[in-house]
């Protein structure tokens, strides 16, 4: 009998199919009982896992709803509190804060203004849950007129020129409580010019969770209209990653470990899962977070706006594969839906 018979040929035992190399495993059976399918899964998705991120608008006028992101919206500093007690009564550990300034210019002086949007937040979010940790995005292009990751000379932006900023708004942040700062400017030697003014100001506790892998990647249109910080000119193929390239992201996780970097991401997360896993696999001591960016967000939304697709599922699936692909942590628009689709 050929292989091909044998295996369709159940002989006198129903429940054993041979081939030539004997027989075969039913991998169905852990499969038909949901505890078995829970007691087996590889990847736990966790509620701990997760990261909010939060828009802060210091003019209450530039408040509210996001067109581009469904369910997102600009919050007013007076707003906070309940925003707050919403997220930490889904038991999500962590926000990530992003600010609308009412004011921009050139050096994006809002960014390390100690009475900012983003320093009264932090004051108010530890005033109102101490325990919630806090973390502050580290950037000009929201607070610059021209929208600019930068300071801007002629037609290119000044490396050397921007680190001291991005040093003096970690710091305002860290002053203000930030337990943990983000620098996403994808500046060279900005984790190095965080970690050494963090410290000369007595900030030794403060963490940097470095965007060490950010790709200039087509998926940010939607925050760019969430947080008013398209450039007015060019792009920022310049100091962002260039999405056909690894190597590239294994070499820049490595550099910010070297100069002080405490937790790494990779920015966006869908489309670069093999990303995630090389990071996780080059830098193993390093804990690896990964931001579901809010085009990945707004296409879910959409589709699922259209019946194309379960969005809670959806939702609950992409979230596991970049759990699977090796991050710790997941910064995602979808932290509140997914923490009640979590807990129920």
């Amino acid at each position: 009998m050929s292989e091909r018979n044998s295996f369709f040929s159940a002989g006198g035992d129903a429940g054993r199919y041979e081939t030539s190399s004997g027989s075969y495993s039913r991998k169905r059976r852990i499969r038909g009982r949901a505890g078995l399918r829970d007691m087996v899964r590889e990847t736990s998705l966790s509620v701990r896992d997760l990261i909010c991120p939060m828009f802060i608008a210091e003019n209450a006028a530039d408040a509210g709803p996001v067109a581009s992101m469904p369910g997102v919206v600009r919050h007013r500093l007076d707003d906070l509190e309940r925003e707050i007690e919403q997220v930490a009564a889904r038991r999500i550990p962590a926000v990530l804060l992003f600010g609308i300034p009412s004011h921009k210019d050139a050096q994006g002086s809002g960014a390390y203004d100690s009475n900012g949007v983003i320093p009264a937040a932090i004051r108010r979010i530890k005033a109102s849950r101490e325990d919630l940790i806090v973390v502050a995005d580290v950037c000009l292009c929201e607070y610059t007129d021209h929208g600019h990751c930068g300071i801007v000379r002629e037609d290119h932006i000044d490396n050397d020129e921007t680190l001291p900023l991005l040093a003096k708004a970690a710091v305002a942040y860290a002053d203000a409580g930030a337990d943990v700062v983000a620098p996403s400017a994808m500046m060279d030697g900005q984790v190095a010019a965080i970690r050494s003014a963090l410290d000369a100001n007595g900030r030794h506790e403060t963490a940097i969770l470095s965007y060490a892998v950010k790709y200039a990647s087509a998926l940010y249109g939607p925050f760019r209209d969430a947080a008013a910080c398209a450039p007015k000119f060019g792009d920022r193929r310049s100091h962002q990653m260039d999405p056909a390239n690894v190597r590239e992201a294994l070499a820049e996780a490595e550099a910010d470990v070297a100069e002080g970097a405490d937790l790494l991401m990779v920015k966006p997360a869908g489309a670069y899962l093999d990303v995630i896993a090389a990071v996780r696999q080059r830098c193993p001591q390093v804990p690896l977070a990964a931001y579901q960016v809010s085009g990945e967000y707004s296409m879910i939304k959409a589709a699922a706006a259209n019946g194309w697709i379960d969005e809670r599922r959806v939702v609950i699936e992409t979230l596991t594969a970049i759990k699977r692909a090796g991050a710790d942590i997941i910064i995602t628009y979808f932290a509140k839906d997914a923490a009640e689709y979590l807990h129920s």
